[in-house]
């Protein structure tokens, strides 16, 4: 760093020190902060003659130079130490307060705006003068930005935890496949040239597995998770899914069934996931009830059967029959 740049940073610091925020300033203090921004002033002195000239603010000397004043008093403000160096806040505060002083003395000088005759309006300009000290700019109000804020929060843990639930189900299938590769029958010399190789190594999940097996395994659990990825929380269509992996079309339709299957299986168990069940469950449409027993046979005929079009059913008193109890009535099928 330069020595102005070295200074700068220390007139800075000693205002920051001695400007308490949790106690009452003394006259002490306020005599150094005094001291030091006078230094700050007089190191970047250079810097504001040479941005006065630049905005074209020559004929408005005392005006652009209490702008710049302004300006140092917002940089020390927001100053960070853990971001940038002091010159970097200084200069784009001064920019922005001698730009904000030509658009209020001149109108907007730019090209484009002389083009349209476009006037740049200071909302601070429009303040009401009745002592409010809130600036117009605060009282804009974002309807939206809450929502806004919370969907992308809400974006940002659903993909989080749609990770790590696939995180979860490939590490089922790895633990599955691992055991099947463990219980696979090897030649003698296979198994012999694998114990060479693999040396007195500590017992592991992996221990006696032939390395090429294991690329295999993990390359499929690969495929897999870009399928389940894709078809069961993208959306994507079979022909996309298939496109994308060279898998078929029956296949990623078996793997996305079997995949729902076993996310749901984990989801229920793991009580990290359980918001998620819940919210699946409530999504699920309604279960049809189930029939118990055989099923009931209709006592009368279908009158809508192509073999019953011809014929319709009428009741009959009893006293009509001589065979049929005096209480009951009974049906009769007539023929047409």
């Amino acid at each position: 760093m330069s020595k102005i740049t070295i200074a700068l940073e220390a007139a800075v610091a000693t205002v920051l020190e001695n400007m308490p925020k949790d106690a009452a300033q003394t006259n002490r203090q306020r005599v150094h902060v005094d001291r030091a921004f006078a230094q700050i002033l007089k190191l970047i002195a250079p810097r504001i003659r040479h941005f006065v000239r630049q905005y074209g603010l020559s004929a408005h000397w005392e005006d652009a130079e209490q702008c710049c004043a302004i300006a140092v008093h917002r940089a020390i403000e927001s100053y960070d130490p853990t971001k940038a160096q002091f010159t970097t806040f200084v200069n784009w505060q001064i920019r922005g307060e001698l730009q904000s002083l030509r658009f209020r003395l001149m109108t907007d000088q730019r090209p484009s705006a002389r083009k349209v005759e476009a006037t740049t309006v200071s909302l601070s300009a429009l303040a009401a003068t009745d002592g409010d000290e809130i600036a117009p700019e605060a009282m804009i109000e974002d309807e939206e930005a809450v929502a806004r804020t919370e969907a992308a929060a809400s974006d940002y843990l659903a993909e989080g935890a749609v990770s790590q639930l696939i995180d979860a189900y490939v590490d089922q299938l790895r633990k599955v496949g691992v055991e099947a590769l463990r219980r696979r029958p090897r030649p003698k010399r296979a198994e012999a040239a694998l114990r060479r190789t693999e040396g007195p190594r500590l017992r592991s999940a992996t221990h006696g597995i032939d390395p090429a097996e294991l690329e295999k395994l993990e390359a499929k659990l690969s495929r897999d998770r870009e399928i389940v990825a894709r078809r069961v929380f993208d959306g994507a269509t079979l022909d996309e899914v298939s496109r994308a992996t060279g898998v078929t079309r029956e296949r990623i339709r078996q793997i996305g069934r079997q995949a729902t299957r076993l996310l749901t299986e984990i989801a229920a168990e793991a009580p990290r996931f359980t918001p998620m069940a819940e919210d699946a469950r409530r999504a699920m449409p309604p279960a049809r009830p189930r029939r118990g027993g055989a099923a009931k046979v209709p006592l009368l005929p279908d009158p809508g059967a192509l073999h019953n079009r011809l014929a319709h059913v009428e009741a009959i008193e009893a006293e009509r029959t001589a065979y049929v109890t005096p209480a009951l009535p009974v049906a009769r099928l007539v023929l047409h």
